[in-house]
């Protein structure tokens, strides 16, 4: 698919390849309001500060003025990735999910045999990965290693500080 995107009044042909994404409704209602907010508080935002600088006069030696609009720039190419991740997501319905294997939105509860503690990871989409909330994304190389896996499993999962050995002790869903 071919989408134009626009950078600094002119455009450019962009050969971008759509990839659908499986996302929690939590996830994708975070980003439609994180969308919510750029639109209608941060580009009125930067809009008016671009007009205030510009009021200032001469614009070839105002940094205000330079300042705002690389913010502008910034900020609509966080609005178009917004827009292009929200039009390939699909929600997945949790419901459909089962415990038996480890998958996309499961919680698996570990045991690390090399360094002789337990560990508890969900398993979501790129997006969603948030590691201080113990989500991985689905492409680490541990999520990788513990996919199809079951309970009793004990998988050996190369990291990038070495060889990790891990017994799944639970499946669940998220």
């Amino acid at each position: 698919m071919t989408r134009y995107l626009r950078n600094n009044h002119t455009f450019a042909a962009v050969k971008q390849k759509i990839m659908i994404e499986y996302i929690s409704q939590e996830g994708y209602d975070k980003m439609v309001a994180e969308l919510r907010e750029l639109l209608s508080v941060e580009r009125p935002r930067i809009t008016e500060a671009i007009s205030e600088a510009r009021d200032k006069g001469d614009l070839s030696e105002n940094f205000e003025y330079h300042a705002a609009k690389r913010e502008q720039g910034k900020l609509e190419g966080r609005i178009d990735r917004l827009k292009v991740k929200l039009t390939n997501a699909r929600i997945l319905e949790r419901s459909r999910l089962t415990a038996d294997v480890v998958q996309l939105f499961s919680t698996v509860q570990l045991t690390d045999l090399t360094h002789n503690r337990e560990m508890k990871y969900s398993i979501v989409n790129p997006m969603e990965a948030d590691i201080s909330t113990s989500k991985i994304s689905i492409k680490t190389p541990i999520a990788q290693g513990l996919l199809k896996k079951r309970v009793g499993d004990i998988v050996e999962i190369k990291v990038p500080a070495g060889m990790l050995k891990l017994r799944i002790d639970e499946i669940s869903i998220m």
